[in-house]
């Protein structure tokens, strides 16, 4: 059971709530729809549900809010608006990418995608996608965690009928099965026809709580849709009769050809136009007004302004006028608060309300990898990376001037980085820049989660990728030389580990200062910029620096810090120790040292002030 109490929004300056002391309930095995008008209120109800929006009140899900379930995804499936994600992905990766994150097995991916139809689209871009089909993948999405409870923010708009009555079978067969279905709609006829209960709202407040049955039969007009090539003379008739046996009966001329006849029946008029030789085309029962009513539309009675014993009136000719159809009557205004009402002192108010954050990924490292190798980029920046270095190493050894590790980096002197730093940097900005450019965790639910697990699942990753492509482009670049050069043109350095931990550090740290810069700026460039800025930036400040004479020396540092230890590392390990410090020592190394220190503290201060918000 799905239990809404006491919602109330938080207004914003100015303005009244969106939402106001809104309470109604959704059962398991049913479908419930919730009915309001353009702006009523419906998808801020559905945030406050899932905690998305400050504001008052609470909502339990099988009789417990949603931060106190300890797998969200197998509780609720959520459509709040498109399906987000790359457009390069395929429909398959976006699902197993998803099923990392809601820790579900990566084959539920297949069961859903055969579930809504797109298994046989399975490799399908997402950016190809048709309307229908991105519903059908946000709905295969909801399903991931096979939830017992369903949110949909008006799942069936720009659908075409088909697909809209595919979309309502599978929320049948959801319910059917005892789950629990809450969608928003603005359409009162399509509620009445699908809907097991509907719950109707106008301007955040609740009008109506009751089954479709009772719903159709007390706030939807019921008539006679009639479509004959004499329409007129069959008006005049029908309300002809309808006096002379004093019976309220509104008949409405629509579209030249077609008549709406409320207050009779389909024998009735067929009876009619048997007796006087009308030629009908169509004689059918509906439900609700002839266009779609956008608000709940009560029937004629005393609380509508309409008498449903006076007769329509006729024109000279003797047919019906056209009648408006009833408009709902206003709604009175809020009373304004007290002082012994006013919300912040009343005990009886419900809990305020405020957003949580997004969850991180329960299998962040998971997530992570495929999220990374899901799309064309990661290998076409190492393709671009991989030729541009072999090309550029085979130009600075024609000349044989410049070092042979800056031959075999493909560091050039005035380029600020090589390509393989740059690249490195650049897949770490896409790690973070995508998820705010194409937000798939959040996917309408906040602002990117800032846990420490997804943070060391992207760094770890990121590490990764920028050590293989070292080493790929170290690799290329050697075997490009052997082959244009000849193989003993290339002798092996003496100092080889320690420039191959330079040349580690230095993809691992530009890759690193990618990721932090677009995760604190939340944008892919400024990720970019970021790298670029340790060559451009800080590498002049930290050389000025260490520019000068210096009276002391590390020498003798491995046997202090040994001394410092608990435990005793061998006496071999003191060389590799001073490779590192000479590493970071050198101005690139310290300056990208600096770079991350400072990063990784923004990016810890604003996800505190993210929560000190929350």
């Amino acid at each position: 059971m799905l239990q809404a109490i006491g919602l109330t929004s938080a207004p914003r300056r100015g303005r009244e709530p969106a939402v106001r002391d809104l309470t109604f309930e959704a059962l398991p095995g049913a479908v419930t729809a919730l009915l309001g008008a353009p702006g009523s209120g419906k998808t801020t109800t559905l945030r406050l549900m899932l905690e998305l929006e400050p504001g008052r009140g609470i909502t339990y899900f099988r009789g417990r809010p949603l931060h106190r379930i300890a797998h969200p995804a197998r509780e609720v499936g959520v459509l709040l608006a498109d399906v987000p994600g790359h457009p390069a992905r395929t429909v398959r990766g976006q699902l197993r990418m998803l099923c990392a994150a809601a820790g579900v097995p990566v084959t539920r991916a297949d069961e859903v995608l055969d579930a809504v139809g797109l298994a046989e689209l399975h490799d399908q871009r997402l950016g190809t996608l048709s309307t229908g089909m991105e519903r059908r993948l946000g709905l295969a999405a909801a399903l991931l965690g096979d939830p017992h409870a369903l949110l949909l923010d008006r799942p069936a708009t720009g659908l075409s009928p088909r697909e809209a009555a595919w979309l309502y079978a599978l929320l049948r067969a959801h319910a059917d099965h005892g789950g629990t279905v809450l969608y928003t709609t603005d359409d009162s006829k399509e509620a009445a026809r699908v809907a097991d209960h509907v719950v109707a709202i106008d301007e955040g407040r609740l009008v109506a709580d009751q089954d479709a049955a009772a719903f159709a039969r007390t706030r939807l007009r019921p008539r006679v849709a009639v479509r004959t090539p004499h329409a007129a003379r069959l008006a005049a008739v029908v309300s002809r009769e309808a006096r002379a046996t004093r019976r309220s009966v509104e008949v409405v001329t629509e579209n030249g050809n077609r008549l709406s006849v409320y207050g009779s029946s389909c024998a009735e008029i067929g009876e009619t136009a048997f007796r006087h030789g009308v030629l009908l085309h169509q004689l059918a029962d509906e439900t609700g007004d002839s266009n779609p009513c956008p608000s709940p539309c009560p029937c004629p009675g005393p609380e509508s302004g309409l008498d449903p014993a006076a007769e329509p009136p006729a024109d000279a000719d003797g047919s019906a006028a056209e009648a408006p159809a009833p408009v709902p009557p206003p709604l009175p205004p809020a009373p304004e608060p007290t002082v012994e009402e006013d919300p912040r002192r009343s005990a009886d108010l419900p809990p305020p309300l405020r957003p949580k954050p997004v969850r991180t990924p329960l299998h962040p490292l998971r997530y992570e990898l495929r999220r990374l190798l899901g799309v064309p980029a990661t290998p076409l920046i190492a393709a671009a990376v991989l030729v541009a270095s072999a090309a550029l190493a085979v130009l600075l050894a024609r000349t044989g001037r410049t070092p042979l590790p800056a031959v075999i980096a493909a560091w050039p002197g005035l380029l600020p980085l090589p390509p393989a730093a740059l690249g490195a940097g650049l897949l770490g900005a896409l790690s973070f820049g995508d998820e705010f450019r194409y937000p798939v965790l959040s996917s309408g639910r906040g602002p990117v989660p800032r846990r420490l697990g997804l943070l060391a699942a992207k760094m770890a990753v990121t590490a990764a990728g920028a050590l293989l492509l070292a080493l790929l482009v170290a690799v290329v670049d050697l075997e490009a030389l052997r082959l244009v050069y000849g193989g003993h043109l290339i002798p092996v350095p003496e100092n080889w580990p320690s420039l191959c931990a330079s040349w580690a550090g230095l993809a691992v740290g530009c890759a690193w200062a990618g990721l932090l810069g677009a995760g604190v700026f939340r944008a892919t460039g400024a990720g970019v910029a970021a790298v670029l800025a340790v060559p451009v930036l800080m590498v002049p400040l930290v050389r000025k620096a260490l520019v000068g004479p210096s009276v002391r020396s590390i020498a003798g540092l491995p046997g202090r810090l040994r001394e410092l230890s608990w435990t005793h590392w061998p006496y071999e390990a003191d060389r590799w120790v001073m490779g590192v410090v000479h590493v970071v020592a050198q101005p690139v190394g310290a300056a990208l040292v600096l770079s991350l220190t400072a990063l990784i503290c923004a990016y810890l201060l604003t996800g505190l002030r993210r929560r000190a918000r929350w």
